[in-house]
């Protein structure tokens, strides 16, 4: 039996061009060119494939999505649009549409796409009537690498699955974590702990909870985290930096779905969904015996994985704008426009702080800018400069090789150089606890830039 193809495209050459690509593959090929026209046709041609264009004549195909899926019941919808808004895609996911493709549509793209509709049922729609899309902050860009993203946050909010949310520091993955949290539907908080920011004596307590006379100063019961997140979700970052008592908890709560409190003599149920998120390779963490292999399974249910600033150079522009309006709301100022030489500087630069570099160079840069604009002289980078006590190669003065605990001095101090002395910033990139970072500054006689 003939599959049938509805192309709803405004565009009168591309919709010719794609109709031929796909009659050659055997498709029953149907063209509409606005909204009325389109979901008139779709009832009657019960499409097997309908290719959807954001921006028709008489309205958006984002808002006619609904009314096609009802029309024709299994029809799979991908949705195309030169309009480079990520959470567009989540939404357009989340309502049932299949995939969601950027214009200029690129022919194995778009195959890619549609091979993979016609081999899979779509999602089911479940869309938080209390969540409008513009309220969903913090995810900008137009790469693919980040469309996959926005994909990946779609099909994990439909499931209750564990997440596993991997990438360097600064890259944005509790942005991630929210998304899908707020996606999800569910009804409970996003609670959110860091696992490199607290001393492993109090991790426990922390996750988990404690009852009254636990330990030491325990003068009253006090719910964990896993508890706060009853109905919904409990966002587990750096949990790489688990110890590995507390990592064998946490793989009871998600085998069996209960925790134990500290002191505590009776198992509570937990519903909490997970996500977590590390800077490091765990099964990598595991072969070394720093992290459980079946707890390292157990989260990587669903990976979700952000790429570097550097590998998405195209994205600065946009994110540029995006979080400089963010610096200036937060300072109560306006936003300047960003000149084209400062603009082609931030594009050069290699961002190794990622994301939240790229902000507080942008932030710092709003505060100093003269002459109401962003001007390549007000944009700062730490670390280029201050590493005369962090030595660029790994041998001594006489050409012998350093010793490891040499070479972890000497990058810890140029962490620090970078970081202007911030120790939480510092542990987050190093990947170690604030703790364990000042008894290696003490160690090794490091010193703080002034």
């Amino acid at each position: 039996m003939t599959n049938k193809l509805l192309i709803i495209e405004d565009d009168a050459s591309l919709s010719q061009m794609l109709g031929l690509h796909f009659e050659e593959q055997g498709f029953d090929v149907h063209a509409a060119f606005d909204c009325l026209s389109a979901l008139e046709l779709a009832g009657q041609l019960q499409p097997d494939l309908i290719l959807l264009d954001q921006q028709l004549p008489d309205g958006l195909g984002s808002e006619l999505l609904a009314d096609l899926l009802k029309a024709t019941g299994s029809t799979q919808v991908i949705m195309m649009t030169g309009v480079h808004d990520l959470e567009l895609a989540i939404q357009a996911i989340k309502d049932g549409a299949a995939d969601f493709i950027h214009k200029p549509v690129k022919t194995e793209v778009l195959q890619q796409a549609v091979d993979q509709a016609m081999a899979h049922r779509p999602l089911a729609a479940n869309v938080p009537t209390d969540t409008p899309p513009h309220q969903l902050k913090g995810l900008v860009g137009r790469s693919e690498a980040m469309l996959r993203v926005s994909k990946d946050i779609a099909l994990s909010a439909e499931s209750a699955a564990t997440v596993l949310v991997t990438g360097d520091s600064g890259t944005g993955k509790e942005v991630v974590a929210r998304l899908i949290h707020q996606y999800s539907g569910r009804k409970g908080a996003f609670v959110a702990i860091n696992c490199a920011a607290i001393v492993d004596t109090l991790l426990e307590s922390e996750l988990f909870g404690h009852e009254k006379g636990a330990f030491t100063g325990a003068s009253s019961r006090k719910a964990g985290k896993f508890e706060l997140a009853t109905d919904g979700t409990l966002f587990l970052d750096e949990i790489a930096e688990l110890a590995l008592p507390v990592q064998a908890k946490l793989l009871r709560a998600l085998q069996e779905r209960v925790i134990e409190p500290v002191g505590g003599t009776r198992s509570v149920a937990t519903n909490a969904r997970i996500i977590a998120a590390t800077h490091k390779d765990l099964f990598k963490e595991a072969a070394e015996g720093n992290f459980r292999e079946d707890l390292a399974w157990r989260l990587n249910v669903i990976n979700i994985h952000l790429p570097p600033l550097c590998e998405r150079k195209d994205d600065i522009p946009l994110l540029a704008r995006a979080l400089l309006e963010k610096a200036a709301i937060s300072i109560e100022k306006p936003a300047p426009p960003i000149t084209p030489a400062a603009m082609q500087v931030l594009i050069q630069h290699d961002w190794p702080g990622n994301v939240r570099e790229l902000e507080n160079t942008l932030t710092q840069a709003l505060v100093q800018a003269r002459d109401g604009e962003i001007s390549p002289d007000v944009l700062n980078f730490r670390g280029t400069a201050n590493t005369a006590n962090a030595p660029d190669t790994d041998t001594t003065e006489d050409g012998s090789p350093c010793s490891l605990e040499q070479l972890e001095a000497s990058h810890i101090q140029k962490v620090l150089n970078y970081t202007g002395g911030h120790k939480a910033r510092s542990s987050e990139i190093l990947g170690i606890s604030r703790p364990s970072l000042d008894r290696k500054i003490r160690k090794y006689g490091l010193t703080l830039p002034e």
